[in-house]
């Protein structure tokens, strides 16, 4: 009887300026331990998932026969036990790290065969916008863009980074941040705002942690109006910074922030920010360098 697990990355997108359009994989993890059994069973077996709800209403399920029935594959039942350390409506990424988990699970119950450009497009498909799947996918950091029916993207090398998690213990929906967005943009906005982007990626690539880390903090897409939801934005700015930190963003939607540190600076920045949010969760983490990996555990037998 076949036994594998599926691993998907959190991530965190917008980094700051590059709205949508950029993602980078945390190692923090769900896991999907699958055994192929006569009928559907999901157990869930961490404190951050939800009581388990019958297997029809299972989101990882609903991706996966979603995945199916576009191949007309019939999709074979199997016991999947997920363990997650990726909080939910924190900005994190957890939908999206659930999304790439669904399609690889139809991938390998339906023998599909499915190529990294397939899932990005099935991932897109379902998201939205391909930010936080590319990042879950792929690993590392992810600039990406969807075009019609193509997902453009690039992986961009990083230097050695840490990242400072600062999660409070109430959640944002990402509908609610998405309604405190402006519907449109004046053209010397848009044009500024992109400007800043630009330049913080530019900086990245080049390794001018300084210039990325002050262009993180200068967005004008959405962090001016997400942060009136976030009474602890600017707390969490200025300590980070005192401590520290090249930049701090929202994470995603929120209400998670991230600090960026240099590498062996990232637990002093962890301490400092505890001390100060003692309500909080403060995690220390890192870039995951590989996104979805999947290794058969027990295989198959005549």
């Amino acid at each position: 009887m076949t036994s594998y697990r599926i691993c998907v990355p959190a991530s965190s997108a917008n980094l700051g300026p590059a709205f949508d359009s950029a993602g980078i994989a945390l190692e923090l993890y769900l896991t999907l331990e699958v055994e192929e059994q006569s009928a559907w069973e999901f157990v869930h077996t961490s404190d951050l998932l939800p009581a388990c709800s019958p297997y029809e209403a299972h989101y990882i399920y609903q991706i996966a026969e979603k995945t199916a029935n576009l191949y007309q594959k019939p999709l074979s039942p199997c016991k999947v036990t997920v363990t997650s350390e990726i909080p939910l409506a924190r900005g994190l990424g957890s939908s999206a790290s659930a999304v790439i988990a669904g399609i690889e699970l139809a991938n390998q119950q339906c023998d599909l065969n499915l190529t990294t450009h397939d899932m990005l497009k099935l991932g897109t498909a379902v998201e939205g916008h391909p930010d936080n799947v590319a990042a879950a996918l792929l690993g590392g950091m992810v600039i990406s863009t969807a075009l019609e029916e193509e997902v453009k993207h690039v992986q961009l090398a990083l230097p050695e980074l840490e990242a400072v998690l600062s999660i409070p213990s109430f959640e944002l929906k990402t509908e609610a941040a998405r309604n405190v967005l402006p519907s449109q943009f004046s053209r010397e906005m848009a044009t500024m705002a992109s400007s800043i982007s630009n330049v913080f990626i530019a900086a990245l690539a080049s390794g001018d942690l300084e210039l990325a880390g002050e262009m993180m903090e200068q967005d004008l897409f959405h962090e001016p109006y997400r942060s009136s939801l976030l009474p602890h934005y600017e707390k969490v700015r200025q300590e980070a910074k005192l401590a520290g930190s090249l930049g701090t963003v929202i994470s995603g939607a929120g209400p998670t922030m991230l600090s960026f540190a240099r590498k062996g600076e990232g637990l002093a920045l962890a301490t400092h920010l505890q001390g100060i949010l003692p309500d909080f969760q403060v995690a220390l983490t890192h870039i995951a360098k590989h996104g979805l990996q999947t290794e058969t555990l027990r295989p198959a037998t005549d």
